[in-house]
């Protein structure tokens, strides 16, 4: 006879037992003179590990069970009403690209169409839809479009190859762990951290959900500096309010621009979110395919610079690079009309026919120009392979041009292109690691997936290949098509103040610079919209009281005053006004997010846990453990500083929780 434990827990308690080829449930009633009840037969996969019909406390009405998935791993009675269903909220409601769970009953209620009824929503969203394209635009950002060029030109095409594979591995073992979640039982709606909070308690279901919307909230900052920057940088640069005053005041005046201007932005897309969800979700596949455009435009444009490299020409006095919008002709003198006359560039290092008076660097070296883009075919990528790390205020050089040593005049400091930030190859880390972040995209909307169990590991999967595919051949072409002085130039100003990236792009640079400020303002309405959603789920969980007044929202259930704190959260990284110094901060709380995945899964296979049986054939307790090892490490590489802040953060959280009983 096989061996069975009845456990009472409320009116309708189900216990099953185990037989080679079913699973027979009884239901069990109290009548008050012992339990009784009848058989129900639920198939089974024959080697005792129940479908995904059985793990519901009662199967009786099937409608019912939506009221009863988030409480399935209870195991005492008294943990029904108070076991905190933190990642469940997660699940439904942090997402960046598409409508998610429970925004649907506020577009309905906006409309004018919501009434209050049990019904149970129809899912059915495919792998492509459900997950594979959400993490596509959630990964590609505004770091791809601003910064990867500039992190080539200085860490060279082998640096940038190890930092790219030290992100991606990262992220790809997460998506592994996150792939054994999955196939692990039924989640209906709580992805990743559903398992957590469960798993390892209301604690790091707590610490998990708050480092993730305070992530989110950054990731909102960062796409909205990116966008102020392409703005005043490539679009309309004469809008900027700060004018420069000194040698290095170009930097600071654009700092409060970005404040300024960020700071507006962020108050007109808040605005937007607190207006209605609807009007963000309905351009989610526009913002999608500018990112896809743009994309595709670049490696066009590579392929074509075999044939017919862009004339794009860098003016170069010695081996130092110019700022070209500040003379016409690269020359020291122009010929008009049989007159041999000083040109522009003369007058701003001589003043007009003052040879007394030249910088001396000026008057020993040579003024030449080079081909910026040379092409796919020139070999350039062999003067891109190594690092070329740059020093604030360094002047950019090409090593190969000759030079004579001399310091020149600091007064014509502005003439010359110089790195504005010191870097190295953890300092890029740093910068590039939201590049890869995103992952989640499809594990927190498994609730709306026709099949969750398969559709999260495979479109994550592709996602991450893809994105990764992606990188590494932008890579490789960058440094193979692009000169380094050009690569290094981060706000093209050797160019003309072309998007470096835009260069590249065609047949235009236009559809690099419009597409990119699109999917800026597009990922940071998404990024808007899910973290008050998420902060307003965790508040209703009563985990943390002094989140209470975050419950509160519009008629619709409107996150009003969870919008309100976003708001002032991301105003922090506005005025910041550095996407530079705003990056290491986001990656910090997503690495977090990404540590604590990686060990439960560790954790849960270590502790033999007996509701822990993934089904994905990939996973392995030691690559969750690699996986939570890398994060660690990511955290400290980046910024040790703000590894020790976020882990505080995360530690106090977690202790509150604990206090609060």
């Amino acid at each position: 006879m096989p061996h069975f434990t009845v456990v009472p827990v409320d009116d309708n308690t189900r216990s099953c037992y185990d037989s080679l080829e079913e699973i027979n449930c009884v239901d069990y009633r109290d009548t008050g003179q012992g339990y009784s009840g009848h058989y129900d037969t639920v198939s089974c996969d024959g080697h005792g590990n129940h479908k995904e019909d059985c793990p519901f406390f009662s199967n009786i009405n099937a409608t019912k069970r939506n009221d009863f998935y988030e409480r399935n791993l209870a195991l005492f009675e008294e943990e029904l009403d108070v076991r905190p269903k933190v990642s469940s909220f997660l699940g439904r409601l942090v997402s960046y690209t598409s409508i998610t769970q429970g925004d649907m009953e506020h577009e309905e209620e906006e409309n004018g169409k919501w009434c209050w009824k049990n019904t149970t929503r129809s899912t059915g969203m495919s792998t492509l839809m459900g997950v594979y394209l959400p993490c596509l635009q959630n990964i590609f950002g505004i770091i791809f479009f601003l910064r990867l060029t500039w992190i080539v030109g200085n860490a060279g095409v082998v640096q940038s190859f190890l930092i790219l594979l030290i992100c991606c591995s990262c992220t790809m073992l997460t998506t592994i762990s996150m792939s054994a979640i999955a196939t692990n039982g039924v989640v209906p709606a709580g992805g990743a951290y559903f398992m957590i909070s469960r798993s390892l308690g209301p604690e790091f279901g707590g610490a998990v959900g708050l480092c993730f919307y305070l992530g989110t909230t950054f990731a909102g900052a960062i796409h909205i500096l990116g966008a102020i920057e392409i703005l005043l940088k490539y679009i309309i640069p004469q809008a900027a309010i700060f004018d420069p005053s000194g040698v290095h005041g170009g930097h600071g005046a654009m700092l409060n621009d970005m404040r300024v201007y960020g700071t507006l932005f962020l108050c007109l897309m808040g605005s937007v979110v607190f207006v209605g969800i609807k009007y963000v979700n309905k351009f989610a596949s526009f913002f999608l395919a500018c990112v896809t455009i743009s994309i595709v435009s670049v490696f066009i444009g590579a392929v074509n610079s075999i044939f017919d490299p862009p004339k794009l020409m860098v003016c170069m006095l010695g081996n130092r690079t110019l700022v070209r919008e500040l003379f016409d002709t690269c020359g020291k003198t122009v010929f008009v009309g049989n007159t041999t006359i000083p040109s522009k560039l003369w007058e701003n290092f001589c003043g007009y026919e003052n040879m007394s008076e030249c910088d001396e660097y000026f008057t020993k070296n040579n003024v030449t120009e080079i081909q910026g883009i040379p092409g796919l075919a020139s070999g350039v990528i062999r003067e891109n392979m190594w690092s070329v790390h740059q020093g604030k205020d360094r002047i950019l050089e090409k090593a190969s041009l000759p030079s004579l040593d001399v310091h020149g005049s600091a007064e014509n400091f502005l003439m010359y292109v110089s790195a504005d930030m010191t870097t190295s190859f953890t300092v890029l880390v740093g910068i590039f690691f939201p590049a890869v972040a995103g992952i989640m995209a499809g594990s927190n909307r498994s609730g709306d997936l026709k099949d969750a169990q398969k559709s999260i590991p495979l479109g994550t999967i592709l996602a991450v290949t893809t994105t990764s595919l992606v990188y590494f051949s932008s890579v490789v072409l960058f440094g193979a098509c692009i000169e380094g002085v050009v690569l290094r130039d981060k706000f093209g100003e050797a160019v003309s103040k072309t998007m470096v990236l835009g260069t590249l792009a065609w047949p235009s640079h236009w559809v690099i610079v419009i597409g990119s400020v699109l999917s800026a303002v597009g990922a940071g309405l998404q990024s808007l919209t899910g973290a008050p959603r998420l902060l307003q789920a965790i508040a209703k969980d009563d985990i943390m009281p002094f989140l209470r007044v975050f419950r509160q929202g519009k008629a619709s259930g409107e996150p009003t005053w969870a919008l309100l704190l976003t708001t002032m959260i991301a105003e922090l990284g506005i005025l910041i006004a550095s996407l530079d110094k705003v990056a290491p901060i986001l990656s910090m709380f997503f690495l977090m997010c990404y540590l604590f995945v990686n060990l439960a899964c560790a954790l849960q296979t270590l502790l033999c846990t007996p509701s822990w049986r993934p089904r994905f054939k990939y996973y392995h307790w030691s690559l969750s453990f690699v996986g939570m090892s890398m994060c660690l490490a990511l955290m400290f590489m980046s910024s040790w500083y703000y590894a020790i802040v976020t882990m505080g953060i995360a530690g106090m959280i977690y202790k509150y929780i604990e206090y609060q009983g």
